[in-house]
């Protein structure tokens, strides 16, 4: 019973896998590959192609490469390729020594071009971009053969090898394969193999003057590496024809391309031109920025590689396209933070009290429990005196009813500490409160308490004279609307959230943090959790926020 539940929670790629394992097909190896194209960074729907071809390889004890598509010089760069290895490696996957690049293969992809040329299926078209694209025909009528069609084979190996050489201006020519100018399917009408560019390539320099196009690199450069599943996202379900076609006709090693759904986020771009947009103009902090989908984003935010790997498990591989709510994402991180993240205690929005019966210059270290998820957190010590400070909203002059904070005459537990009750309020010459006098009982101490006294409110606080100086960044999802895209007569960026980032300058903690090391994660009680942001120094810290602790966009949502 247990192997039927078992096969019954495959998805529909590893019981493609099983099957052709039990078949013995392809020896029974499992052998998959991550083929990024280094023209940006890799951002959250990356993350889950990755989990998934390197996590079907760990699974099956097979196979998965690192191959970058660097077939479009104009756009790619090694900044690029650097951070996709830093990326892979930090969700924790390692291709061993399996790194690769289309452009370890442009001779051998030449070489095959050739060979197609000799078979007949292939020709050079000097037909302008616009003349091609009219003669392609649409999803109603068949597209119409190019003038050049049938060249002979003499003149096309010709054509191309000065194609080659550079004997031919940028974009003045094309190879194309030959294939049905009336096929159903548009990718099958002579699609174009190779493009004459003139540009510097990040790898090979100037040593090449075409370079391939991309249907014509990925299914060479599996079957060369040997890629036995060549799992791709749903809009290449279409390209699958010609994949195939070109493998046949040059009789090689045909791996099988498998197709699912790409990730879609609510609240989210996931398209690399608008992240670029996003970032070239200015509107936010570079591809690491916290806000940006970005996997150095979400690293910088404070998410974690598990909460990553777990949400990608979580939502499945499906076959058809369908959106995921951002907060199934947040949960996975909450979910993860929850189990190990230290609590501190930091005041963002300061407000004074004064415990007048606390003596004067005494500080007392009281004990505090680092997670109480984790029995082997342990506790940290937090310094307590006579002046103090929580957060402002935690105090009224005239509360509502279940308000169970801080007001006139009432009392609440300052957490791991003791009960004080406000006796006095000071306000400036505005009437605004600055500072609460406060009274506080001796025998309620957290931990110690005999009294039996019960209040409703427990508070955070922070000493006002051991508490540290620390900026803290409060980011929010970047837009507005779930679908930023969905609106084909608005520009994305007019749904840019203007409160995605605020900043706060003079908050206080508690001075347990005093060294944290960047990326560290904290759950700031009652505030949600945060890490160290990579632009702290010795002088101040600088805390990010991941993560509010409960959905607060469903509450706002509701309303």
């Amino acid at each position: 019973m247990g192997n039927v539940e078992e096969r019954q929670s495959l998805n529909f790629i590893e019981s493609i896998i099983e099957k052709d394992i039990s078949e013995k097909k392809n020896e029974a190896r499992v052998h998959t590959r991550f083929p990024p194209e280094p023209n940006g960074y890799l951002h959250i729907g990356h993350a889950k192609s990755i989990c998934l071809n390197f996590g079907l390889a760990q699974k099956y004890d097979g196979l998965c490469n690192l191959r970058f598509d660097d077939t479009n010089p104009e756009k790619e760069n090694d900044e690029y390729v650097n951070s996709i290895k830093k990326d892979v490696k930090w969700l924790g996957f390692s291709w061993d020594e399996r790194e690769f690049f289309a452009s370890d293969y442009f001779q051998q992809l030449y070489d095959f071009a050739v060979a197609l040329i000799k078979q007949g299926k292939a020709y050079v078209d000097d037909s302008t971009p616009d003349e091609i694209n009219a003669m392609r025909g649409s999803t109603t009528e068949p597209g119409k053969e190019s003038p050049y069609r049938n060249r002979s084979v003499e003149e096309n190996l010709d054509l191309f090898a000065k194609m080659k050489d550079g004997e031919f201006e940028s974009g003045s020519r094309i190879l194309r394969a030959k294939i049905d100018m009336a096929s159903p399917n548009i990718h099958l009408r002579d699609p174009a193999l190779y493009r004459i560019k003139k540009v510097h390539h990040h790898r090979t320099g100037d040593a090449w003057n075409i370079y391939p196009m991309y249907d014509w690199a990925h299914g060479l450069s599996d079957s060369i590496e040997g890629i036995t599943h060549s799992i791709c996202t749903l809009e290449f379900e279409v390209h699958r024809p010609l994949y195939d076609w070109l493998l046949d006709q040059l009789n090689v090693f045909h791996p099988q391309q498998i197709e699912f759904a790409r990730l879609n986020l609510t609240f989210t771009v996931l398209s690399k031109r608008k992240l670029l947009q996003l970032v070239t103009e200015n509107h936010v902090n570079g591809w690491d920025d916290p806000r940006m989908p970005t996997i150095s984003g979400l690293r910088r935010r404070g998410y974690t590689p598990t909460s990553l790997r777990n949400f990608a498990t979580r939502i499945g591989v499906a076959k058809r396209d369908g959106i995921v709510d951002v907060a199934v994402l947040e949960h996975s991180v909450r979910e993860d933070l929850n189990k190990y993240a230290n609590r501190v205690m930091c005041v963002t929005d300061p407000l004074k009290i004064t415990i007048t019966n606390y003596p004067e210059g005494q500080t007392e270290i009281l004990k505090a429990i680092n997670n109480p998820e984790d029995p082997d957190a342990g506790t940290r010590e937090i310094p307590f005196s006579k002046e103090i400070f929580i957060e402002k909203d935690d105090f009224m002059e005239n509360p509502p009813k279940k308000f169970f904070r801080l007001s006139p005459g009432k009392e609440v537990r300052l957490k791991y500490a003791y009960i004080i009750k406000c006796e006095e309020v000071v306000k400036d010459e505005n009437g605004e409160v600055v500072e609460l006098l406060c009274t506080y009982d001796p025998e309620t101490k957290s931990g110690s308490d005999t009294t039996g006294k019960k209040v409703k409110g427990t508070l955070h606080w922070a000493s006002a004279e051991h508490a540290l100086k620390i900026e803290v960044r409060e980011y929010d999802r970047l837009f507005t609307v779930e679908d930023p895209s969905g609106d084909k007569e608005k520009d994305f960026k007019e749904f840019i959230n203007p409160d995605s980032l605020v900043v706060i300058s003079d908050a206080l903690i508690e001075p347990s943090v005093k060294n944290a090391q960047v990326e560290k994660n904290y759950q700031f009680e009652r505030k949600g959790y945060f890490c160290v942001d990579r632009e702290s120094d010795e002088n101040k810290l600088v805390f990010n926020r991941t993560v509010t602790l409960r959905d607060t966009w469903a509450k706002l949502n509701k309303k």
